[in-house]
Formats: structure tokens, sequence, C-alpha cells
């Protein structure tokens, strides 16, 4: 597996810094402009595509928290969405039955005061699950803590995304 962050000359790390990560994006992106392959073969402009192509593949696969800790998960060879696993903790089962539950309420009504109080729960819970993630990649190597990590904060970015769409279907 080609690892993304040797592209853009990174740590392969959870922790690295945004302004880097953007700052090698754009020197490598720069390599294979259009503009500079205007007077090359097709098989040279084909390559710089393809370039440009895993480029943005990876910049996007570790620009996000998300993205980056299942990547870093896969590279150690754990799957943190193998469907064959579907073990999920009990409660946070539950806590997705009923804040699923909750938006089903706040979308009938049509009340966007309890939906914006509801995004700024959701956007909480992605926050503290990013911080749990850093905080595993930092104090240990337990790939499974992760990874249940990894999926829960899923469900909650996807939550956000779902409630987040309904706000702008409001407005």
């Amino acid at each position: 597996m080609q690892n993304y962050f040797e592209l853009f000359d990174l740590e392969t790390s959870f922790f690295i810094s945004d302004s880097n990560l953007k700052d090698s994006y754009r020197r490598e992106i720069a390599r294979f402009h259009p503009d500079k392959f205007a007077s090359k073969t097709d098989s040279e402009k084909l390559q710089a595509l393809q370039n440009t192509s895993l480029l943005n593949t990876a910049f996007e696969m570790i620009k996000s928290p998300l993205n980056r800790a299942s990547y870093l998960l896969k590279l150690d060879g754990v799957d943190p969405f193998d469907e064959k696993d579907t073990a999920m903790d009990h409660d946070f089962l539950i806590s997705q039955i009923e804040l699923r539950e909750e938006l089903e309420v706040i979308e009938s009504k049509t009340d966007t005061g309890k939906l914006d109080d509801f995004i700024d729960r959701i956007e909480s819970h992605v926050q503290s699950k990013v911080e749990s993630i850093s905080n595993a990649f930092k104090d240990t190597s337990d790939t499974l803590e992760i990874k249940k990590d990894v999926r829960e904060l899923k469900f909650y970015e996807q939550l956000a995304k779902e409630s987040n769409k309904l706000m702008d279907e409001w407005l």
C-alpha cells in the first residue's frame, strides 16, 4: 500500500501540522500543473494527471482526523470498518438510536432552536472522539480501542453532516 504521508514528506503519525500538510500539498501539486505538461507527450500528461489524482486522494485522506486515523489503522493491518466485525458497545448503540430518534422529532417539528442545540451537542461529541483518538495514538498502541473510537467518530460525523444539511434546508 502506498504511504500517503510519504508523498508529502510527513511522518506517518496521527499528529501532523495542518499548515505543513497544506504547504507540502501545494508544493507537490504544483509540480504536476497542466500548464507544465502542455507540450509534453500524451503519456507524460496522463502520468501527471494520475499523480495529481493520487496527491488529491492522499491529501483528503490525511487532512481529516477520521480518515487519517482510519488510514493509520489500515497501515497497521486493521480495518476499522470491517463488515464482518459488527460488535459495538451496547451503550453506544443505545445512544445512536436515541440521537437518531431525537433528530427525527426535531425534524418533524421543524424546530430550528432545538436543531441548533442538537448540532452543538453532536459537534461536541465529534471533538471529544477526536481527542480520545488523539490520546489513544499518543498513549497506547491499542488498535482495538482506536478502532472503536474511529467507528464512533464516523457515526457522529455522519449525524453532524445530516443535521447540518437539515439546517441548511430550513434556512
